[in-house]
Parts: structure tokens; C-alpha cells; sequence
């Protein structure tokens, strides 16, 4: 599998977000989350209606920072796993994307958000 590069860990300030463009020839963004040493990697893509999640660039968390937030609908997601705890898309969950993290950077296969 043919991974590509998002960015060095510490790019990503812990307890944010940092919101990725597609790649080349996709259409879905990705976001990352990061937790301490733990860090989750999704499509930046409600499961309602897909749209893009972040409500201003990298502003995809609540003002109390405790669940991921569609700006369409404000539905909310759990932290831990992209689950939707209220919304619209109750019961769904936001798309993972497998990472790597390798000599302090983060990668995603080639083809994810395509």
C-alpha cells in the first residue's frame, strides 16, 4: 500500500484539529485529530449529506472542545470514534482513515478522501 505524507505529529496542536486538502484527483478533505500521543484521522465528509464538517479552517471541535461538529447541521460526534451522538445523522459515524506514523510524521494511504 502506497502511503503519502499529511504532516509532522507536532503540527498538530494537541486537543485540535488540522484540516488537509483532498489528494490529487480526490474530492474529500481529511481532518486529524489529536489527543495526547493519540491521533485520529477522518474524512472531512458528514455522513448525512456530506459536506465538509469544519465551520471556519480547521475549526471542525465544539466551543468546549468536546465532540466534532457538522456546521451544516451541528451534529455532534463522539471524540473517541466519529460516532454521532445528535444530529441529523444520529447513529452514523464519521469515516476513518488508517494511519501510520513514522519518524514523528503522519501518513494515510495514497487513495484516501478519493
Amino acid at each position: 500500500m502506497t502511503l503519502r505524507a499529511l504532516c509532522a505529529v507536532t503540527d498538530i496542536a494537541d486537543g485540535d484539529t488540522l484540516a488537509f486538502p483532498p489528494a490529487e484527483g480526490g474530492f474529500l478533505g481529511l481532518f486529524a485529530l489529536r489527543q495526547g500521543d493519540h491521533i485520529q484521522v477522518f474524512i472531512n465528509s458528514c455522513p448525512h449529506i456530506g459536506v465538509a464538517l469544519d465551520w471556519l479552517p480547521n475549526r471542525f471541535l465544539s466551543t468546549d472542545r468536546s465532540h466534532i461538529v457538522c456546521a451544516m447541521h451541528g451534529a455532534k460526534f463522539r471524540l473517541s470514534d466519529g460516532m454521532c451522538v445528535d444530529g441529523p445523522c444520529l447513529g452514523d459515524r464519521l469515516e476513518p482513515v488508517m494511519i501510520a506514523i513514522k519518524d514523528g510524521t503522519l501518513y494515510v494511504p495514497e487513495d484516501a478522501g478519493l
